[in-house]
């Protein structure tokens, strides 16, 4: 097992290379309470690849720790809302797209900890007011919502207000989520969103979705039931 820094060498050798299935292949079969560190620190000083293959790799790993050992994947989930918490004296860049992905991996720890994601949307739970933080909470939030949306419906009062953000990528999220959804609430939101011409990229389903957000609303309204007319 390398130490410390030609672990961190290899972690990032791996997240940085050309396949990702290999690389969690190869990083599952390191120990998980010594690769986890590693990528924390990819989680917000990667770049933009190592960042999305960090935060796959840590919702694979700590739902495989949390089958072995379900304290040690919580005391995962515990130091992303650490760095969240304005206390922790940073912003806790990809904290929240960890915490999605973990729980979208794993129903115990999923069914336990939702309603903490959620909480960072609402005025009168844990809000994050930065829009670069918005983005990861909604992607978190849509990952979430694409694997177990019954956790997520909960949330929708509190997240239709994001349709109306002044960042593309916001709306765009957040629309992206209301059709995992297929909220009925957020119909006329959408509808509004119908001519946003406004471009956006964002990380979906393992590579670049680069568009408008039109384009995301129109999908989502196409999971919604028909209205007759």
């Amino acid at each position: 097992m390398p130490g410390g820094r030609a672990l961190k060498k290899k972690v990032r050798d791996l997240l940085s290379g050309p396949n990702l299935d290999l690389a969690l292949e190869e990083l599952c079969r390191l120990p998980a309470q010594q690769v986890i560190n590693p990528l924390f620190t990819f989680l917000h000083h990667g770049d933009e690849k190592e960042k999305w293959a960090a935060v796959t790799a840590m919702g694979t790993i700590a739902a495989q720790l949390a089958d072995q050992d379900m304290e040690a994947a919580r005391i995962i989930l515990r130091r992303l809302m650490w760095n969240l918490n304005d206390e922790s004296g940073g912003i806790g860049w990809g904290s929240p797209e960890a915490m999605g992905e973990i729980l979208s991996r794993h129903e115990g720890l999923a069914e336990e900890y939702a309603h903490i994601l959620m909480s960072y949307t609402r005025q009168d739970g844990n809000y994050l007011e930065h829009e670069m933080l918005q983005r990861g909470l909604l992607w978190g939030i849509g990952r979430l919502a694409q694997v177990r949306p019954d956790l997520v419906r909960i949330a929708v009062p509190h997240l239709t207000s994001y349709l109306r953000s002044e960042d593309p990528t916001v709306r765009a999220l957040v629309a992206r989520i209301m059709g995992f959804l297929a909220a009925e609430e957020a119909r006329e939101g959408l509808e509004q969103l119908t001519k946003d011409e406004s471009e956006v990229s964002f990380w979906n389903d393992g590579r670049w979705f680069q568009g408008r957000v039109k384009e995301v609303a129109d999908a989502a309204l196409a999971t919604l039931p028909s209205v007759a007319h």
